[in-house]
């Protein structure tokens, strides 16, 4: 029988939006799942990192950051493909940015729709002026690319979530190598700022890609878990992680034969935007297509354990169930943990 791990961000509502999403959600695998539990804790997140609670989580299981800063460079490049060797690796993100009412916003990422020849294009443009300051750039995917800069090792940066929508000042790359980043930064823009492609994304009605974000340093990654991951609806350099990137959730029978841990990003794009309606429908598509399988193959013991991890901006509930703890008739399943 195997032991599942599966991490949900943004499936735990901010206390302020909580008790109407409660009510208005019809998901009693999850009650069951959450109500008749072996265990459950509310997981200290801490605020000197610049990652949301489940990326912290992430970082320690996976071992690419024992104090929840996330690591994940070289594991990323690893998953890709690409042999990070001993040098600083950093994820780049291409992003846009805009200007909000007072200050600098970076949008969803998710929004960006880049495409593989446009982002080849940008890629290329940026790597000349890349190398040309001493730093590397090598392409992961269309929205996952690395940068080598050794002498940045100590940037404290914040993870693309974590800054999108909010005020940019709070959540630009913090050091003595800040100067050295923004000076980059500005070289690129200048580049991108009349390059082809992005006119061609202007025509198409699509944002122009003027910025990157750089976060995630670390070198060499460490050995492959032993758990095996697997993601659906992930960013990139997190589907780069695992060994299986789901298409569907249909295809979750093959991917967790044994222990593994499985992340489901499908919530992300609703809840960032605070589209609620949206929200609800995919927990309801995530309790018929996950919660109800899963509770049906702990009862029916094909499944020992069962790890739920959900998160929102500001927390993170973690709660194990078993068959045996299915048994507990006793106890009504509610939702009231996610309140």
């Amino acid at each position: 029988m195997s032991s599942i791990t599966l991490v949900l961000p943004y499936a735990l509502p901010l206390p302020e939006f909580a008790p109407d999403l409660v009510r208005n959600l019809d998901t009693p695998a999850l009650a069951a799942l959450l109500t008749r539990s072996a265990g459950q804790r509310r997981v200290p997140v801490s605020e000197e990192v610049r990652a949301l609670p489940h990326e912290q989580w992430l970082a320690r299981a996976l071992g690419a950051g024992p104090d929840g800063r996330p690591a994940f460079a070289g594991a990323a490049m690893r998953g890709f493909g690409l042999a990070p060797g001993d040098g600083i690796w950093f994820i780049v993100n291409p992003a846009h940015i805009q200007i909000a009412r007072s200050h600098l916003m970076m949008a969803d990422l998710r929004h960006l729709a880049l495409g593989e020849d446009d982002s080849r294009a940008l890629f290329e443009a940026a790597r000349a002026l890349c190398e040309e300051a001493g730093h590397p750039l090598v392409y992961g995917d269309a929205q996952t690319w690395f940068l080598r800069a050794d002498d940045w090792a100590g940037l404290d940066t914040a993870t693309p979530d974590t800054a999108v929508g909010m005020d940019l000042i709070d959540f630009m790359p913090k050091g003595e190598q800040a100067r050295a980043y923004r000076r980059l930064q500005n070289e690129v823009q200048m580049q991108w700022h009349s390059h082809p492609a992005n006119a061609a994304r202007e025509a198409r009605r699509l944002p122009a890609v003027n910025a990157f974000w750089l976060w995630g340093a670390a070198g060499r990654p460490p050995a492959a878990a032993a758990r095996k991951l697997a993601t659906y609806a992930a960013p990139g350099w997190l589907a780069a992680l695992g060994a299986h990137k789901l298409a569907s959730l249909g295809e979750l029978d093959g991917a967790l034969d044994g222990d593994s841990l499985l992340v489901a990003g499908s919530l992300a794009e609703s809840a960032i935007a605070a589209d609620w309606g949206s929200w609800i429908m995919g927990m309801q598509q995530l309790e018929e297509q996950l919660f109800a399988p899963l509770l049906g193959a702990l009862r029916q013991g094909r499944v020992r354990e069962l790890r739920l991890v959900l998160s929102s901006r500001e927390g993170l509930l973690e709660s194990t169930t078993t068959g045996m703890a299915q048994r507990k008739f006793w106890r009504r399943p509610t939702l009231e943990r996610l309140t």
